[in-house]
């Protein structure tokens, strides 16, 4: 053998070698994204329950699970952003049952025009959640505190507005919104996917974004970057809020009426499904995507207990151990990754890890 030809030798076995050492770093790098443990369990919840019952794969009850995941994802997507600053909402599920019976009575009773009715709806929520960031930033009462005040005042007064009973008579509009496709897809759940990709640009792609995941990271150190803390929190509580009012006109849509007593529980499913797609209870931690995910896999198995025909009282069973198999995941995945537990209990408001003496808060720039 020549030197060329060993030098050529040489060089293709090293070829090889760089191949088969590329194949585990790109398997590695896929396996290390936030997300791949949701998506994967979402995958194979499909596939298992698919071979138990052939029906769940039904055109009908993909739909079924895509209305739903309409409603509760852009629950989700707005509660998820509250978590990110280490705050909480447990106000949703309410908000939704009070702006959909002021939506249903304003058109019915008072005869105003649908479309003034569903941004009225949506405006309800915005200002609910305003109500939230006010009394947060500037009283310094506890998130948990102020939400759950608003998750009885809300359910009560929505109640009180109907005497307890449903208004029907709403314009078609509302069921359009639902019943209506556009190539075949659900206006809902495009509707899901527009606040998604809004709410992914918001904190993946703007200044603001990162002033949000930064303020949940820790507080202290955003303030002394610059950053307007009050302000940012304020406007995670408005979007919180006008999620919910948007829900609300869907809702409306989907049952033919205002129905006081939607939306009850909702609230913790939400919570759920952030906290199962990633999203840190104690802030600065998660993404749209794995939110997206996460409560796709708990309408997923929800779904898949009623297929399966699984006693109803099993499924908030089902619930609990499923968020707390992610509440355990995500202080394992902290630890793994050297972060201390901050200071305070994440939902009465963790304020974050405080800035060690002298140190610069580089991470909140």
């Amino acid at each position: 053998m020549t030197r060329s030809e060993a030098g050529t030798s040489q060089d293709v076995s090293g070829t090889q070698e760089t191949g088969l050492a590329a194949r585990p770093s790109r398997l590695r790098a896929i396996v290390d994204i936030p997300e791949f443990g949701v998506i994967a369990a979402c995958v194979l919840v499909f596939v298992i329950v698919t071979i138990l019952q052939p029906r769940f794969a039904d055109a009908g009850n993909l739909q079924v699970i895509g209305l739903d995941l309409a409603d509760y994802g852009i629950l989700t997507i707005g509660v998820g952003i509250v978590i990110l600053t280490s705050g909480i909402d447990l106000s949703p599920g309410s908000v939704v049952a009070l702006c959909a019976v002021v939506s249903a009575y304003l058109n019915v009773n008072d005869n105003v025009p649908v479309g003034l009715c569903v941004i009225f709806s949506v405006l309800i929520g915005a200002v609910i959640g305003f109500l939230h960031g006010w009394f947060v930033t500037r009283l310094d009462v506890p998130p948990f505190a102020i939400t759950l005040v608003t998750l009885t005042a809300a359910a009560g007064g929505a109640l009180a507005l109907t005497s307890g009973q449903p208004i029907s008579g709403v314009a078609f509009f509302y069921q359009d919104i639902t019943l209506s496709k556009v190539g075949g897809v659900p206006v809902p759940d495009i509707i899901f996917v527009v606040v998604a990709v809004l709410a992914w640009i918001l904190l993946e792609r703007t200044y603001i974004g990162r002033q949000i995941y930064a303020v949940g990271g820790n507080q202290e150190a955003a303030r002394l970057a610059g950053i307007p803390v009050k302000r940012r929190l304020m406007l995670t509580y408005i979007i919180s809020g006008a999620c919910a009012g948007l829900v609300a006109v869907m809702v409306i849509g989907r049952v033919g009426v205002g129905d006081p007593s939607v939306g009850s529980g909702w609230e913790l499913d939400a919570i759920a499904g952030a906290v199962i797609g990633g999203v840190s209870l104690y802030g600065g931690e998660g993404r749209i995507v794995g939110m997206v995910f996460g409560i796709l896999l708990l309408m997923l198995i929800n779904n898949a207990l009623i297929v399966l025909n699984v006693n109803p009282y099993y499924q908030q069973v089902a619930l609990g151990l499923v968020l707390g198999v992610a509440i355990v995941a995500d202080r394992i995945r902290a630890r793994s990754r050297g972060q201390a537990r901050p200071r305070g209990i994440p939902i009465f408001g963790a304020r974050g890890s405080n800035p060690k003496p002298g140190g610069e808060p580089a991470s909140a720039a």
